[in-house]
């Protein structure tokens, strides 16, 4: 089951998100009709990404969230990173969308209008992505969500995206026409290369990866550290959505009873459990007298 309050902050997570993704598209597509800016335009194209993102984002967070039944006895958590990609598709295509607006923009520059409309939009846009990323890091560290922490990583691409819109308004403005087209182009490429990394972080989930080394090395560590436990073997792990999977193999006298060899596996279950609250644990005990090194 997952813990009510952190089901509580990953669903404010995704609706405020969509949220300000949805107040940012309104606020640009007014600043971009009275202005003409490419770059604004860009601005506007992934802020109606993000929103589509978001609202898939959402939609995968409250499935995710549902328990585990008959069918998906793991639970439903692999969503999130299926939510993952579907943002990384969405910003890809944004990514070339403005990188082709870039190129036609720098072929043929023009004069900016009402540029002062479209810097005090992209002022409120920084100010609204950044109060949305305090919030998002806070439930990623205390959720761990695939999901939530992919929003994150394209809204903090939008931190670098809104503030070269900002300096590409202000340049243009003092007559540097092509910086608008230029800035443009370079946030194509950056906004691409976020979506190779989330990509990367959901094919991870999605292909069963195993924990990090030091982790995985901390758990035998707690495992055999429990009074009576002669050794550990053959651990595997496993991240869906917001729990960890844990699977491993402890090494016990053969002459124990099976009733102190179950006391045994939840003392470890327990032990890795506590320090890793996100870890669903699975212990099998085998006669050390059996066990091949």
């Amino acid at each position: 089951m997952h813990d009510p309050q952190h089901a509580r902050l990953m669903r404010l997570a995704t609706r405020a998100a969509l949220s300000v993704a949805l107040t940012l598209v309104l606020a640009k597509a007014i600043a971009w009709w009275l202005s003409g800016s490419v770059s604004l335009l860009a601005g506007l194209t992934d802020s109606l990404l993000d929103s589509a993102a978001s609202l898939i984002n959402l939609i995968a967070v409250h499935f995710a969230l549902r328990p585990a039944d008959e069918d998906h006895r793991y639970g439903h958590g692999k969503a999130e990173a299926l939510a993952g990609l579907g943002q990384a598709l969405f910003i890809g295509v944004s990514a070339l969308l403005i990188g082709l607006q870039g190129i036609e923009r720098l072929q043929s520059p023009q004069p900016l209008e009402a540029g002062g409309i479209g810097i005090a939009v992209m002022l409120l846009s920084l100010a609204l992505t950044v109060a949305l990323l305090i919030f998002q890091r806070k439930v990623v560290r205390e959720t761990g969500s695939t999901a939530i922490h992919a929003d994150s990583l394209h809204y903090r691409s939008d931190i670098l995206l809104n503030s070269s819109i900002l300096i590409a308004l202000l340049l243009t403005h003092f007559g540097w026409l092509q910086m608008d087209a230029i800035f443009a182009i370079g946030i194509a490429f950056y906004i691409f290369w976020s979506a190779i990394s989330i990509v990367r972080g959901a094919i991870a989930v999605l292909m069963d990866e195993e924990l990090p080394g030091e982790t995985t090395q901390h758990m035998y560590q707690l495992a055999t550290s429990v009074p009576g436990v002669l050794g550990a073997h053959d651990l595997r792990t496993r991240i869906s959505g917001t729990r960890w999977f844990v699977q491993l193999h402890l090494e016990l006298p053969g002459e124990m009873s099976l009733s102190q060899a179950h006391a045994h596996c939840v003392a470890v279950e327990q032990a890795i459990h506590g320090y890793y609250p996100r870890a669903e644990v699975l212990v099998h005990a085998d006669p050390q007298e059996v066990v091949r090194h």
